[in-house]
């Protein structure tokens, strides 16, 4: 499932208290979706890594109540007492079969030793792909049995659109654009250390925005996304350099169009961007005129990644002329 269903269905399925379990290879965005649902529904986010855990880190620790001459279990302070909230088990299946006893007993009955899950959180849980070759154990049926599962695709559409709106390097989202294969570059039977994920990228825009030496970037790129790919992201960016400035576009003082189809990628990804993270309406006139000229593809993949990044173009006067001229790639 893509990541707007997921969204969508999480949030629905948290009102009810229902377990749910996330699967997904390494780097698709399994935790940014919960808090992205949690964001969006003003609840709180309690993470758990639990393949770092011990049995007692859930359960507790056991002392002697002297009174009523029996043992007791202490609960661990991190586990929500009040509020709403998800808490999001993570790595379950990567924890020892010890800890998932321990959780078995939290996701089964919302408690755990002497400590109870207040009734306003939900539980989430996600683990890596047996496929993939992660360290991962079988997860018990009865446990299995207790979640709702959904197992997250990654999809070029759906992270060009989230990427737009996070703030992700416009480089980087015109060459997902132009080479979707290389959002995820993941091989379960490759020894690769680095590769590319949603995750890794998002580490790349990092990089670039850290204003390190040209001379380290091919290396600390590779080291994320790996060299392969590394090398074909800077020889793409190199093709930014003969475009328009966008800025230059969207105030309305550069009219220069492009011929060639990959730089046209390039540059509508580098003009959604720019307009986005400076909105005007004078801007977006400025890229309704520029669009218009544009070949026709292209122009109406301008107007879609805009309209996809949340741009309500309808009011736009120059929209209409938009519409009269290319009315036909709409049918």
């Amino acid at each position: 499932m893509v990541a707007s269903k997921l969204i969508g269905a999480i949030s629905a399925l948290v009102e009810e208290k229902i377990a749910l379990f996330l699967w997904g290879s390494p780097g698709v965005g399994k935790s940014s979706i919960v808090r992205e649902v949690a964001k969006t529904k003003g609840l709180e986010v309690l993470d758990l890594r639990l393949s770092l855990l011990d049995p007692t880190d859930l359960k507790g620790i056991p002392f002697l109540d002297k009174d009523a001459r029996s043992a007791i279990w202490a609960p661990p302070s991190f586990l929500p007492r009040s509020g709403k909230g998800i808490l999001f088990l993570d790595e379950l299946n990567s924890a020892p079969p010890s800890v998932q006893a321990a959780a078995y007993q939290l996701i089964l009955d919302r408690r755990v030793g002497e400590y109870a899950l207040p009734d306003e959180w939900a539980i989430i849980a996600a683990g890596n792909l047996e496929s993939d070759r992660a360290f991962t154990y079988k997860l018990p049926s009865a446990l299995a049995n207790r979640f709702v599962h959904f197992e997250m695709e990654v999809d070029a559409l759906e992270w060009r659109s989230w990427a737009f709106k996070s703030g992700v390097d416009p480089r980087i989202i015109a060459y997902i654009d132009s080479k979707n294969e290389h959002l995820f570059s993941f091989d379960p039977a490759s020894n690769a250390k680095s590769f590319a994920t949603p995750r890794s990228w998002e580490a790349v825009s990092k990089i670039l925005k850290s204003g390190i030496d040209e001379s380290l970037l091919l290396g600390s790129i590779a080291g994320a996304v790996g060299r392969e790919i590394a090398v074909s992201f800077l020889s793409f960016v190199l093709v930014m350099e003969s475009l328009p400035d966008p800025k230059a576009i969207l105030n309305g003082s550069e009219k220069m169009q492009c011929s060639d189809a990959s730089q046209l990628f390039v540059l509508i990804s580098l003009l959604v961007s720019t307009y986005l993270a400076d909105p005007s309406k004078e801007a977006l006139a400025n890229l309704l005129s520029y669009s218009l000229d544009l070949k026709s593809e292209f122009s109406l993949k301008l107007v879609r990644d805009l309209q996809n990044s949340g741009v309500n173009l309808e009011k736009e006067e120059l929209f209409g002329k938009w519409c009269d001229k290319f009315s036909y790639l709409l049918t």
